[in-house]
């Protein structure tokens, strides 16, 4: 593991949405972070070798990391088998750690929530794919979520990862044609979770707090699956960032097979919060044609493309990229802390 410097007092926070040629590339990073998600475990899947060029500490699974969308135990336990014996992938398990959340196609329920009546199965198989030892706590606690803290000499990174389905209410479906999905009361997390975020952010002394979800967290305006759809969970998770004193933290997603960079800034933060969208590893939406998102800076790429987050400790910055094929370089943002 990379040695990683740690962070005096942030004064402020200033960032920069760059291209390739206003980053110097070369020098290496601290720790780095490669995550991905929408998987098809049948499908070619290019990217694994272009994520070991960068090096990654940790591989962040964001979800629909198969695509199974069943009820039958030996189906899905046939396809997560498919996924890790791909010999790639099983190149990334030997080089570096891997972490996970799931979403609604590893959950076996296309837009499910807390009514899939196959979920305890279903955690049990993502468990078993994600190598969770028979004797962990986490076999018999409900939900996926989980938390795991990278400590280095001179600095260290909290990592968080939400369950955004097992405890999910039901979605109020639109009556727009062109909307899935209509903002409505409920929970995405439920109270058991939010009580095991809240304590995990108030407890965190971690130079920077990495929260990752399945679904996208600050773009509200599009119709599909979101955060917004229940928008007094967003405000509850921008209070308890202000409450908790949690240092440093960054959002990432996947879902929506386009990837793209939203920013907000939030009273009683003194950083803008980021929301690092990365979809999808086999496949995407190429016939994107634009969607509104007030937030969103940068461009939305819409071909096959992972993330990274870059900690550069000695400089205070983060770098976040989205990659692609041959590990190609499709967009940067920097993030610069003085």
């Amino acid at each position: 593991m990379k040695i990683v410097f740690k962070l005096f007092p942030i004064f402020l926070f200033l960032l920069s949405c760059a291209s390739s040629s206003s980053v110097d590339s070369e020098n290496e990073a601290d720790f780095v972070f490669a995550f991905g998600s929408c998987n098809r475990e049948d499908s070619p899947q290019p990217l694994w070798s272009a994520i070991l060029k960068n090096d990654p500490d940790v591989f962040l699974w964001g979800g629909d990391n198969i695509y199974s969308d069943t009820d039958n135990v030996e189906k899905m336990k046939g396809e997560y088998s498919l996924q890790k014996q791909n010999k790639n992938y099983q190149k990334v398990l030997n080089q570096t750690t891997v972490l996970a959340t799931w979403d609604d196609h590893d959950y076996g329920l296309n837009d499910g929530g807390k009514e899939w009546h196959f979920k305890e199965e279903s955690q049990q198989l993502f468990l078993d794919f994600m190598d969770v030892p028979a004797n962990s706590k986490r076999r018999n606690r409900e939900g996926v979520y989980h938390a795991e803290e990278f400590e280095t000499p001179k600095g260290s990174i909290k990592v968080i990862l939400l369950d955004t389905r097992y405890f999910r209410d039901e979605l109020k479906k639109s009556n727009d044609p062109n909307r899935r999905y209509e903002p409505s009361e409920g929970t995405i997390l439920g109270e058991q979770q939010w009580a095991w975020l809240e304590a995990e952010l108030n407890n965190s002394e971690a130079d920077f707090n990495v929260i990752l979800s399945s679904i996208q967290i600050l773009s509200e305006e599009h119709g599909f699956e979101k955060w917004a759809n229940f928008p007094s969970e967003v405000e509850k998770l921008k209070e308890l960032l202000v409450s908790s004193e949690a240092r440093n933290v960054i959002l990432l997603s996947g879902d929506r097979h386009i990837s793209e960079f939203s920013k907000t800034n939030v009273d009683g933060l003194d950083y803008p919060l980021v929301d690092f969208t990365s979809s999808g590893l086999t496949h995407t939406y190429e016939d994107f044609d634009g969607e509104p998102n007030r937030y969103r800076v940068g461009e939305v790429v819409k071909y096959k493309s992972f993330g990274l987050l870059k900690f550069d400790f000695s400089k205070k910055k983060v770098r976040m990229e989205m990659r692609g094929e041959n590990n190609k370089l499709q967009q940067d943002y920097l993030v610069e802390f003085q």
